[in-house]
């Protein structure tokens, strides 16, 4: 089986962890990958590129005429490889040397025909001690809660998401209207629109094997608690949005915002009475700001969609 894993990248600013990303595809334990670099029409970016990686097998370069987004580069990308499974990942991540090999033990053990895994955090500037690990999907990080071990999911993030090629191509793709990072650059949740369709029209979900890892950079902006509190903001208009467009797309946001109430939040309540902490504090403050600019974030795209 042969997997082919598409990279995007548009600025200059996320070359070196571009190249480290590449680097990390390289050194799976797996050995038939193929990867493809889609530079988003920036011609410098795509000229350092090339020059690192013009001679690299199993390197294929591309650069797209006009930046276009995300989430059309990601399909323009799936279009030019080879593999039998397309598998995505971003420009910031870096993959676990057993990524690939664990990819592909889930098609082969489960017949699946979308496989994803865990994003772990790589802490540029040190772990915000203010930050709930309920909300490390605000930094595309895999969340507490996320599921209970190996099993089938909606979806799982961008970064940490495969597919069977044939699969993909006949689903379309992603849907490049969605936004990505262009147009609407606030609106998310390519992934899960297009997992949506995947389950509409097969029947099945995407097969979360845990094993299977990628660690995501998380930015010392990333950290900053406004930068959070607008995240959290705007995810929750893209999840109201993503509602309208799919309708079966809040199940799960449902089904995790029940446990929130019911057990993590009561659960952080005990620890901070019983071994009460700055950070016990601080986090248990950060949980409630952020669950509540994702309802406002929710009731404005309500009003919007």
């Amino acid at each position: 089986m042969r997997v082919s894993v598409v990279v995007c990248v548009y600025s200059m600013e996320r070359f070196d962890d571009l190249v480290e990303c590449v680097e990390s595809l390289l050194a799976q334990t797996y050995d038939d990958v193929e990867v493809v670099v889609v530079v988003d029409g920036t011609d410098s970016v795509f000229d350092r590129v090339e020059d690192q990686f013009d001679e690299t097998s199993n390197v294929i370069l591309h650069c797209n005429e006009e930046n276009v987004g995300l989430l059309e580069s990601r399909n323009t990308g799936a279009e030019l490889v080879s593999g039998d499974v397309v598998a995505f990942i971003d420009d910031d991540a870096v993959a676990d040397e057993r990524w690939i090999e664990e990819l592909v033990n889930s098609y082969e053990e489960q017949n699946a025909i979308a496989v994803g895994g865990k994003m772990t955090p790589l802490w540029v500037d040190g772990k915000p001690e203010f930050l709930p690990e309920e909300f490390y999907w605000l930094v595309g990080v895999t969340h507490r809660g996320f599921a209970e071990g190996a099993g089938e999911v909606r979806n799982t993030f961008g970064s940490n998401i495969s597919f069977d090629r044939e699969v993909f191509l006949e689903l379309g793709g992603f849907d490049a209207e969605i936004g990505g990072r262009k147009g609407d650059a606030n609106l998310q949740g390519g992934e899960t629109e297009l997992c949506a369709r995947l389950r509409e029209d097969y029947g099945e979900g995407v097969w979360y094997n845990p094993q299977a890892e990628v660690g995501h950079k998380v930015f010392e902006y990333r950290t900053k608690p406004r930068w959070l509190v607008d995240r959290a903001f705007w995810q929750g208009y893209s999840k109201r949005a993503m509602e309208s467009l799919v309708s079966e797309s809040g199940n799960e946001e449902g089904q995790y915002l029940h446990r929130l109430f019911s057990e993590f939040v009561p659960e952080r309540i005990r620890r901070t009475v019983l071994s009460p902490s700055i950070a016990s504090i601080l986090q248990f403050m950060m949980l409630i700001v952020l669950t509540a600019a994702v309802g406002a974030g929710y009731l404005y795209g309500w009003i919007k969609w």
